[in-house]
């Protein structure tokens, strides 16, 4: 786990996107920073519990994705 400290007009779906490259992964933002899960834009300097991005397992990717 690692920490990210916002910048002025920050959103969940933004910061997703910096740290893991992908914006729908903003719920385990969400979920390791519940005292914040109300705020919608961010503040500076607001820290953020940043945890690991999940592995991707076979049956989590599409058909064509898959290595058969």
């Amino acid at each position: 786990m690692t920490t990210y400290s916002t910048v002025q007009g920050d959103t969940w779906d933004g910061i997703a996107f910096k740290v893991y490259g992908d914006e729908n992964l903003m719920t385990l933002l969400l979920n390791a920073n519940p005292a914040q899960a109300e705020t919608v834009i961010f503040g500076g300097g607001v820290a953020l519990v940043v945890p690991d991005k999940p592995e991707e397992t076979a049956d989590d990717l599409p058909p064509w994705r898959r290595e058969d």
